[in-house]
């Protein structure tokens, strides 16, 4: 059985490891051990791949480009772009002067700011599964996406999300992160977004784990759980996976 091979040879691979003597994290030798082979019980990659088109082929979005100024809730002045409610991003312009770069001397652009600075949480929920740990995440539509959707985190949310300044639901699955004594915490760092179009922006990226005897719906068909092994692979097509989601397992 799967879930008994992947438990003798994780044990066979940590004293392995162990013997080499290397001044190495011992505490990410099983996220090591994962991403070597396909340990999931849920799904072939195969069916990862169906599912992904298929919520490409069901979603609902559609995006057309309008003028600025026909952008609802959106405010244009003199200085900035911003949303009437204060919250989410604002874009100004910027003058940079520097002789070491390829612009000799400097430019000027517009920027993207974060209200408040901190853009948000980027969470991945992890569980085992007889004893396998697999990972929630969700094929996500945003409107800039080259695929219209994107293999992203199980959280995915600004701060100005999770606070519903736009009036809407609050991002699912929020709980397992705001609350970190109810899950194990693998991983939670601030780290920076592009600054050549995003100003002083960071975002809290975490992996924690929620135990194995509590249960965690499947809000939708867009989240599924995936092995580690299986983000992997997703990261080796065209586009599947957004960078939110690579910056997290990147650090694993």
């Amino acid at each position: 059985m799967k879930n008994i091979d992947y438990r003798v040879n994780l044990e066979k691979y940590r004293k392995a490891i162990l013997n080499l003597d290397l001044d190495i994290d011992t505490g990410n030798l099983e996220f090591n051990f994962e991403g070597l082979r396909d340990w999931s019980l849920f799904h072939t990659f195969d069916e990862i791949k169906e599912w992904y088109q298929g919520v490409i082929n069901k979603q609902e979005m559609t995006v057309k480009e309008i003028p600025l100024n026909e952008c609802r809730k959106w405010n244009i002045d003199g200085n900035k772009i911003y949303h009437e409610s204060g919250e989410f991003f604002s874009i100004l312009g910027l003058r940079v002067e520097t002789e070491v770069r390829e612009c000799i001397g400097g430019w000027d652009q517009p920027i993207v700011k974060q209200t408040g600075w901190d853009g948000g949480i980027l969470g991945v929920l992890r569980k085992r599964f007889d004893g396998v740990p697999h990972y929630l995440v969700e094929a996500k539509c945003e409107p800039g996406n080259p695929n219209m959707v994107q293999i992203s985190p199980t959280l995915q949310a600004t701060f100005s999300n999770i606070k519903a300044a736009h009036l809407g639901n609050v991002p699912k699955y929020l709980n397992f992160f705001q609350d970190d004594g109810a899950c194990k915490v693998h991983y939670k760092k601030w780290l920076a977004e592009d600054g050549g179009r995003l100003y002083n922006k960071r975002n809290l990226n975490m992996i924690v784990e929620v135990d194995k005897d509590q249960e965690v719906d499947i809000v939708n068909e867009n989240f599924i759980w995936m092995s580690l092994h299986q983000i992997k692979e997703c990261c080796k097509q065209d586009a599947w996976v957004g960078h939110c989601l690579r910056s997290i397992i990147a650090h694993v």
